[in-house]
């Protein structure tokens, strides 16, 4: 396969292996060698970005045939318990599972707890599963900037279903479904006015409503607060994929309820595939997933001229001042980058 980037070779030292050694043991299963990877990924310096995008390019052949299913919800709705039951059944069935899980980062000093491994601790210690916590680092959606890599690298290392957790509910936080086959949203009953405490437009793009904590005293709440879902989503305009989303409800610690999450993802997979709109749905991404790439880019590149750095804040201090408009301003910022 021909190179697509001619500074791939600059990175290496004599110390570290080259992206090609680095994938064999990764496709080999080696966890050791997926979490380089990952790390390649997330790094942000220069001669590890080269080596992450000679990795990727390189493992692409073999990415593309898992399950990637989003999962989300608001905090303390339980989804790092769900995603432990969920995970624990799925490599009782012969299942390898990799769980991408978001942590928030702080807006002061980009710090991050990911405290996942400790959450998920029995999954943690099983063969078949993979756990990466990775900071948001203020990327929209709660997602991480290099998530998507991410999940072409768990699939090239054999893994089959690809979960990711975001770091809960916000107005960004759909970026999530942009990335996924299936996507999940978690629910509490009895914290209010459930249709008021969640924003619509998450509730329209969820393919499965999972009321959790249905056990003990909350079951009955649960079920009540599952038949207002499945009223309210009566009113939302039909997909146009033709699956009509489900509420169900379930318990995390009981471990009730988990069983049908997976056959209804089976039962979805299945319906997309036969309907062609798995493939389709995917090929969108990537062109989604493309164009975001451009904008990354030109920012960068933005940011290391220090011809267009030197008008940035030139415009910038006009914009302050009331000088100029921000829209006039931006289009002047960027246009000075064709000059």
């Amino acid at each position: 396969m021909q190179n697509i980037n001619p500074n791939f070779k600059k990175y290496k030292s004599a110390e570290e292996p080259t992206a090609k050694e680095l994938l064999k043991e990764l496709v080999q299963g080696n966890r050791a060698a997926l979490s380089k990877g990952l790390t390649l990924v997330e790094s942000k310096k220069a001669e590890h970005r080269l080596m992450a995008e000679e990795l990727i390019h390189l493992a692409l052949p073999h990415s593309g045939k898992s399950v990637r299913v989003g999962i989300t919800g608001v905090p303390g709705v339980g989804k790092s318990t769900f995603i432990e039951a969920f995970g624990n059944y799925l490599t009782e069935q012969e299942k390898k599972v990799a769980v991408l899980a978001i942590d928030p980062s702080s807006n002061k000093n980009r710090g991050s707890i990911l405290g996942d491994k400790t959450r998920m601790y029995a999954l943690s210690q099983n063969k078949n599963a993979f756990i990466r916590p990775s900071p948001s680092a203020g990327s929209l959606g709660g997602v991480a900037r290099k998530t998507r890599e991410s999940i072409l690298l768990c699939e090239a290392a054999g893994f089959d279903v690809i979960l990711i957790e975001t770091v809960g509910v916000g107005q960004s936080e759909t970026t999530v479904k942009s990335m996924v086959d299936f996507f999940m949203l978690l629910m509490l009953a009895g914290a209010g006015d459930e249709l008021q405490g969640i924003k619509r437009g998450i509730m329209e793009m969820a393919d499965l409503l999972l009321v959790n904590k249905a056990d003990g005293d909350n079951t009955r709440k649960a079920k009540l607060s599952a038949a207002e879902y499945k009223r309210a989503l009566h009113l939302f305009p039909p997909n146009n994929n033709d699956w009509i989303p489900r509420v169900q409800t379930c318990s995390a610690l009981a471990k009730t309820g988990v069983k049908e999450c997976w056959e209804l993802i089976n039962e979805f997979e299945n319906q997309q595939k036969t309907k062609g709109y798995f493939e389709s749905t995917r090929n969108q991404q990537a062109i989604n997933w493309f164009e975001e790439s451009i904008g990354e880019l030109l920012l960068s590149q933005f940011k290391q001229s220090k011809k267009a750095q030197t008008n940035f804040q030139l415009l910038r201090t006009q914009v302050q001042n009331g000088k100029i408009e921000p829209y006039a301003a931006a289009q002047n910022a960027v246009s000075f980058l064709f000059e």
